[in-house]
């Protein structure tokens, strides 16, 4: 009778539910897959250095939208101006967690065990590992063992005899510190998520001889984590007395470059007295268990506004933005009471001003003096601010404003130096160009697991030292009686990579033949 021919191929048995679920927790929580996810994560974070961040920089925010609106809809629909609270990025960072989780239990029991497990037995035919080395020597089998137990464990072998052979191992240290590399890159997931938690950030404008109060009130933007209390915020002051800044004129662009910016500052703690200190870019000033960070700085021109009567509408300093390297000036002023009408202006600061051929000016250094010059295109109408709606203090909104003195009105662009009056337009009054002072941007972060960070960060280059450069490695010595004397073997075996195994097992073989020489002369 013939047999029946086979079925071609191999038919795999079908996985059900439970088998999907444990093949894909088996991808999850391999080494390979959270090694993808760190890179992932890493390439996640990216977006998140190149566009300015809702959290640390909501003007800058602003700002892209006005200058790119159309790639601003994008990438707002991306959430990657929020990248670090994105769902793409929280899913991946999620995903390496419970890799990293899932691969370090198992392995922490595996190396456990091996922990508490005996060397290995001597494998029968020792000439088929790396390094086998072959030597005779006149001593007994019972003094050649006893040797090679007291060379390897001098050498930091843990070692275990087997007959007339020593079998021996070391490099636990290899697969501890991959776990501690793994523990601790958990750890910084975890202390960065409750830092993320528990910490704020604020950002803050000061100008020149006026203080900061630490309060919710005293920030221009202001973003904390999920469990953050008004409580927790430390009380302290901030004071700018000076700023200095030191340029250097790029006469291929014929604008200064900035050299070295430095923040005369005052602080003081409660019950404490003022107490100076300098804060420089890259060079945060902690205050309070608070960091505080110098982002920007400019010019802040002191105007005063009085009515007809001369009585004073508005009076104080303006921090102006800069647009250029020279640090010609864009600011705002508002004036919603104590004159007819609500007054709007738009003004630009030139430090070192001339004029171009067209009549418009700019500035030839970021250095101010006397001749500095304050331009105003003025606007009347409502400004909006007593609707209840939030409006940026550093832009004005023309579109609904009536022009009275610039391009588009009948009267020129008012135009002062330091003391200097101007009349206003139909007689609304005057307005002074009093003085002029600096301000400066400052980030101010708070962050309780900062220190808990550091701490893992060193476990994690700790553990990738050790578990790059200290080899886990077997070695054997095998004692054969032969004759009047005994046959030595050698031989070693790597766990991984492992290109000094062949001389270590000659050196081991050296030192053996050297020791027992000593003992049969002795």
């Amino acid at each position: 009778m013939d047999a029946e021919p086979a079925e071609a191929g191999i038919t795999q048995p079908k996985l059900g539910v439970v088998g999907y679920l444990r093949f894909f927790w088996r991808q999850l929580t391999s080494m390979r897959t959270a090694l993808v996810l760190l890179l992932l994560l890493a390439l996640a974070a990216v977006p998140g250095s190149l566009v300015p961040q809702r959290s640390s920089d909501p003007n800058g925010v602003i700002q892209y939208k006005l200058d790119n609106p159309d790639g601003y809809e994008v990438l707002d629909k991306l959430g990657v101006f929020s990248t670090f609270t994105s769902p793409w990025f929280s899913a991946i960072y999620l995903l390496l967690f419970i890799s990293l989780v899932g691969c370090i239990i198992p392995r922490t029991k595996h190396h456990l065990d091996a922990l508490r497990a005996r060397p290995p037995k001597t494998p029968a035919r020792l000439s088929r590992l790396v390094g086998y080395t072959e030597l005779h020597s006149t001593a007994d089998a019972e003094t050649a063992v006893a040797e090679a137990r007291a060379l390897l464990k001098g050498a930091g072998y843990r070692v275990d005899r087997y007959g007339d052979s020593i079998s021996a191992e070391r490099g636990y240290l290899r697969e501890t510190g991959n776990l501690i590399f793994h523990s601790a890159l958990v750890g910084v997931l975890v202390t960065v998520g409750i830092g993320g938690g528990f910490g704020y950030n604020g950002q803050k404008v000061i100008i020149q001889d006026t203080a900061f109060t630490n309060s919710l009130a005293g920030y221009d933007s202001f973003t904390s984590g999920r469990f953050f209390s008004e409580s927790s915020l430390e009380p302290f002051s901030v004071r700018l007395d000076e700023f200095d800044g030191r340029y250097q004129l790029d006469p291929s662009t014929t604008v200064y470059q900035p050299i070295d910016y430095t923040a005369h500052l005052s602080t003081r703690v409660p019950g404490g007295d003022w107490t100076e200190a300098d804060l420089k870019v890259n060079s945060p000033l902690e205050i309070g268990g608070t960091k505080m960070y110098l982002l920007g700085n400019g010019y802040a021109p002191v105007v005063t506004v009085r009515d007809p009567d001369g009585e004073v509408a508005y009076s104080g300093p303006v921090a102006f933005l800069p647009q250029d390297g020279n640090l010609r000036s864009l600011g705002t002023i508002k004036v919603p009471d104590g004159l007819d009408e609500q007054l709007g202006m738009l003004a630009f600061f030139y430090p070192d001003p001339i004029q171009l051929a067209d009549g418009t000016y700019t500035s030839l250094s970021p250095y101010s003096g006397d001749s500095s010059l304050l331009t105003i295109t003025v606007y009347e109408g409502d400004l909006g601010l007593d609707e209840g709606v939030a409006v940026n203090a550093y832009s004005l909104d023309t579109d609904d404003l009536t022009p009275i003195a610039g391009p588009k009105a009948d009267v020129p662009a008012l135009e002062l130096t330091q003391g200097e009056t101007a009349e206003l337009p139909d007689g609304l009054g005057t307005i002074e160009f009093t003085g002029l002072q600096r301000f400066v941007s400052v980030e101010f972060h708070h962050d309780p697991t900062e220190g808990w960070v550091l701490v893992f960060a060193l476990l994690i280059l700790g553990g990738l030292l050790l578990s790059l450069f200290i080899p886990r490695r077997r070695m054997w010595i095998k004692a054969v009686r032969d004759g009047d004397g005994v046959r030595l073997e050698y031989a070693g075996l790597a766990r991984g990579e492992d290109p000094t195994l062949e001389a270590a097992v000659a050196d081991i073989a050296r030192r053996h033949a050297e020791r027992l020489e000593r003992r049969m002369n002795a």
